[in-house]
């Protein structure tokens, strides 16, 4: 006989992660079987999710949405090979990263540039990012816009893998082993596409940051 008061009963937000997780696995199922009704609220899951990170990677709202029917399409016609026994949420970005990647490669069409030694490619996105805190005065806001300006331009000289590893850790803020799973290498490639990443960005910005 068990002891009731040994008991751990799950607490209110397990139990509705739980709940949520099933029903995320039950959608699946269903939209695997060819449920459209389906795969439109996976969808409607993960949109604004979805549509946030591409702009985030390319920064153009007009290639954003382009892609970002790209990858509902590329998940709806490969869903029957998602296995139920993974994170659903992972899978999809890694989609997510690999059409982004790709568009960045056919826009890019250049080679990496090998690593340089030292460093652990770190680099605080405050250092590059313009302040765009609310009463920042003209000057202050003139600047801002500037920083912003050269960002992007910086962003765009960079190879789509460097690009791609640097959006994912201090855009939105991944570790360096789950951006290596989401580009399909390793961790220790992902750190050296970020320090390759930073140095570049530095040099571009030395004189703003």
């Amino acid at each position: 006989m068990v002891d009731g008061a040994c008991l751990e009963l799950p607490g209110k937000h397990e139990t509705s992660r739980e709940g949520e997780a099933e029903g995320e696995r039950a959608l699946i199922r269903r939209a695997q079987r060819g449920d459209r009704s389906a795969f439109d609220a996976l969808v409607r899951l993960y949109d604004q999710e979805v549509l946030r990170l591409t702009l985030r990677m390319l920064r153009s709202e007009e290639e954003a949405q382009d892609l970002y029917q790209e990858v509902f399409l590329k998940v709806y016609r490969s869903l029957g090979r998602f296995r139920l026994e993974a994170r659903f949420s992972t899978w999809l970005y890694r989609v997510v990263t690999n059409v982004c990647f790709d568009h960045l490669r056919r826009q890019k069409g250049r080679s990496e540039l090998p690593a340089r030694a030292g460093g652990d490619g770190e680099l605080g996105y405050a250092e590059a990012l313009a302040d765009d805190r609310p009463g920042l005065n003209p000057e202050q806001a003139l600047r801002a816009q500037e920083i912003s300006h050269r960002l992007e331009v910086a962003l765009r000289q960079l190879s789509p893998r460097e690009r791609m590893v640097f959006e994912l850790k201090h855009c939105q803020g991944l570790k360096l082993r789950a951006i290596g799973e989401l580009c399909g290498t390793s961790e220790e490639a992902a750190k050296n596409s970020l320090f390759r990443a930073v140095q570049k960005l530095r040099e571009d910005l030395s004189d703003l940051v």
